[in-house]
């Protein structure tokens, strides 16, 4: 065989990678406010982590992965970049799965210590929470090892999807209007929920409407 025809192409951006860098730089800075509200954290003093304290390392490996796995699932929908290396697409794939199991254990630790401290209503939308975030993405990861690559890409958008509710819910709190409807022991519980459940109800209704065309 020639190995001159099975050479791999050069890297090379179109206006069809206009709309995926945009979508990542926005995902970005959204990731950069989000990392940017928990800077105090990083003090590490009984003053700054307040309850979480007992519990700092477990609270920044949860911070620190979760903001990894939002940067690594976005470059995860980035065709040029499957396309031109599907060593480095399962290599990112990797690093995000790895993430993901990193912040959500410490999610769970988190969910049934610190959590309850707030009520019984916010420990469990943290726990359902992340039971979803972790299914979603290991179907996506064993679709993606036996070869059924459109369920793959189904469920790495869900996955992403339940990935991002840490964004929503979190921007959605720092919003003057929410503050006015109640406290934070109050209201997160609901935007927990939402910040998850609507995109994946949308997204499915998305799915099911191509069934129909």
């Amino acid at each position: 065989m020639n190995t001159n025809s099975t050479s791999k192409k050069g890297f090379k951006l179109s206006m069809n990678d206009l709309a995926p860098i945009s979508i990542g730089l926005i995902i970005f800075f959204l990731t950069w406010l989000f990392m940017h509200g928990a800077e105090h954290f990083l003090l590490l003093s009984p003053a700054s982590l307040g309850k979480y304290f007992q519990f700092r390392w477990v609270l920044i490996a949860h911070i620190t992965a979760g903001g990894g796995a939002l940067m690594l699932g976005i470059l995860q929908f980035w065709k040029t970049l499957r396309l031109y290396s599907p060593k480095v697409h399962r290599i990112i794939g990797l690093l995000y799965l790895l993430a993901i199991m990193l912040s959500s254990l410490c999610a769970v630790i988190l969910a049934f210590t610190t959590a309850k401290e707030v009520n019984w209503a916010y420990a469990f939308s943290l726990q359902v929470w992340v039971s979803v975030w972790i299914s979603s993405t290991s179907v996506a990861y064993y679709a993606a090892v036996v070869k059924q690559i459109q369920l793959h890409q189904q469920w790495m958008v869900r996955s992403y999807l339940v990935t991002l509710a840490f964004i929503i819910s979190g921007l959605a709190l720092k919003i003057p209007a929410m503050e006015r409807i109640g406290t934070f022991a109050e209201i997160s519980p609901s935007l927990f929920w939402m910040g998850w459940t609507v995109p994946l109800f949308i997204y499915q209704l998305f799915l099911d409407t191509k069934k129909l065309n």
